[in-house]
């Protein structure tokens, strides 16, 4: 049974696609909350970057790091300042791990354009970042693989 207030990210209700691990963007999650750290923080936010608002700044490198696990595409809401906050489609399940770093600002995910790692990581510290979360991620994973995590 799923705890319906543990989940405030969009499309946890129906997060259900899992990857050859059996893990689902809901798991990933509870991962990535012990992992997101002001150090992948996007360096323009981190002055804002808190505990209490762990996924600010980090939508892009999440975004592309579940594309890795899970594949499909990467979308992008239009913010308005010519940023897109990015979000997960895998093959028809639709996930925004970072979406509660805009409280209770509902985001329109409708039309929105996909967004390419190309582009993104044509800034270096972008995939820094995204290098530093993918490899905590999966140092995670092993440690769990082990037997060290429950």
């Amino acid at each position: 049974m799923i705890e319906e207030h543990k989940y405030r990210f969009y499309g946890w209700q129906s997060a259900d696609v899992e990857d050859k691990y059996g893990l689902t963007p809901r798991d990933y999650y509870d991962l990535l909350s012990g992992i997101w750290q002001a150090d992948t923080c996007a360096p323009r936010m981190r002055g804002d970057w808190s505990e209490e608002n762990k996924t600010l700044g980090q939508c892009s490198i999440t975004a592309f790091l579940m594309q890795d696990i899970y594949g499909g595409k990467v979308y992008g809401v239009p913010l308005g300042d010519g940023n897109f906050h990015c979000f997960n489609d895998a093959g028809g399940c639709v996930f925004d791990l970072t979406s509660e770093q805009f409280g209770n600002v509902r985001l329109d995910y409708d039309g929105c354009p996909e967004q390419f790692r190309e582009v993104h990581f044509k800034k270096e510290e972008k995939r820094q970042r995204y290098e530093l979360l993918k490899s905590r991620l999966f140092a995670v994973i092993e440690e769990r693989a082990r037997g060290g995590l429950r």
